[in-house]
């Protein structure tokens, strides 16, 4: 059973057509033509542009000091507890070297990526904490280089100054007040002032997110992501008040953010919807908020967990919230999703600004297969092997016969010359496993 009290408007998930065109205009004209186009972007999208986009040691230094020590102190949490679990999931990896056949080793390193670009989007809000989820995570994964780039405050002097802060206190080895698509393409294929890097992380509009599509490739991303999404499984034991606020915290990211609630209780939906009618005309971001709810907003009445957790699976959202009687079954069940909160005491809040988990999360439904960002995006799994000869003698006729097959005339010689030259056998027997 599967009931709509509230259903969201169609909408496509294809990239709107005009949003293509103007990307790929942008980033041609960047490969091009390098910092004139930047700049030539930069004064028509944002009205900037200063003598140097790069920002300066000194003037980070005199912004920040200005900044009161409240706002610095609670930077500074959020970021070690960024840090702080980012390091905790790099302990989890580990390099591998191990004896497969007699003879042949195989293993893996983990190599940090070079160089990476973080995108700080500034737009409706300074997303001071974006800030931190990509640099800090990058730094802890142990990336040599990392570039960030946020766009002017508007009607400011540059970078909104606590999330300068951020981005300086995180360990950025360069600060560019450069937004939009001409800073990704900057940091993707590089300028006369600006070194590319080799991967691309972080939020943005849907010209951002656009763009790190385009330049896929060229460059690592991070994963695809769109308009913010939650999705909350709620059963008769929730409050209706804290659920409604969830789902009013969400929307108010933009018009086109949505919000979902799956509940086993008719009553309890109901109630919701009700108590999103009664907050929303307080709610200083109420415009933003009540388009987005009105038009993304569903509620979805089911008859058991099983559906519920069913129903979750399918919209695979970026954020999911647990509030039932039993959150951890959901845990063991739940298989698409980008963060999971379990629990009324955990909320996307949490997350998104200070407790550590990362915020920078798979939307759109991709969630279905890949995570959000962590420690490990940042690090390279490469393998290598090496064999004794004894070991290649005992595993060229395998191979030899196997490019036989294929057709693969060249490949088969590289495995009978060695062969011919440590003195093997060309018939061969199968390899046996050690152990």
């Amino acid at each position: 059973m599967r009931e709509h009290l509230k259903k969201a408007r169609p909408r496509s998930r294809t990239p709107d057509e005009a949003v293509i065109r103007t990307v790929e205009r942008i980033l041609a004209d960047v490969r091009a033509e390098g910092d004139r186009a930047v700049r030539r972007y930069s004064e028509q999208f944002d009205r900037w542009s200063p003598p140097s986009f790069r920002v300066e040691a000194d003037a980070i230094r005199r912004i920040t000091a200005q900044l009161p020590e409240s706002v610095k102190a609670d930077v500074d949490f959020s970021r070690e507890q960024i840090a702080a679990f980012a390091r905790r999931q790099r302990a989890t990896l580990a390099e591998l070297e191990a004896e497969t056949l007699p003879g042949v080793v195989l293993g893996h390193r983990l190599i940090p990526v070079a160089s990476v670009g973080s995108y700080v989007p500034g737009g409706r809000y300074p997303l001071v904490a974006s800030a931190l989820m990509s640099i800090v995570t990058a730094r802890v994964a142990g990336v040599r280089r990392v570039v960030a780039c946020s766009p002017p405050a508007p009607g400011g002097e540059g970078i909104y100054p606590a999330t300068l802060y951020a981005m300086a206190s995180s360990g950025a080895d360069e600060i560019y007040c450069l937004g939009g698509v001409q800073a990704l393409a900057a940091m993707a294929y590089g300028t006369e002032t600006i070194y590319s890097v080799d991967m691309l992380v972080g939020p943005g509009n849907q010209f951002v997110a656009e763009a790190k599509r385009q330049l896929f490739g060229v460059v690592g991303i991070d994963l695809p992501a769109g308009p913010t999404e939650i999705l909350v499984i709620a059963d008769e034991t929730a409050d209706p008040e804290v659920v409604a606020a969830d789902l009013l915290g969400q929307s108010e990211h933009g018009p086109t953010s949505w919000a979902v609630l799956v509940t086993t209780s008719r009553a309890l939906g109901e109630a919701v919807i009700g108590e999103i009618a009664r907050r929303l005309p307080t709610l200083p971001t109420a415009a933003v908020a009540g388009e987005s709810w009105d038009a993304n907003g569903e509620v979805v009445v089911v008859a058991t967990d099983e559906e519920a957790a069913a129903v979750a699976d399918e919209y695979a959202p970026e954020h999911l919230e647990v509030q039932t009687r039993n959150p951890r079954w959901y845990l063991e069940r739940l298989r698409n999703y980008g963060s999971l909160f379990l629990g009324e005491e955990a909320t996307v809040a949490y997350s998104d600004k200070s407790v550590g988990t990362n915020h920078i999360l798979p939307t759109g439904r991709a969630a279905r297969y890949t995570g959000g960002l962590w420690v490990g995006k940042f690090l390279k799994t490469v393998t290598y092997q090496w064999l004794t000869r004894e070991a290649s003698n005992r595993i060229a006729p395998v191979v030899g016969r196997v490019c036989h097959v294929e057709g693969m005339f060249a490949h088969e010689a590289t495995a009978h010359l060695r062969l011919r030259k440590y003195g093997g056998e060309p018939g061969g027997t199968l390899p046996q496993p050690a152990g």
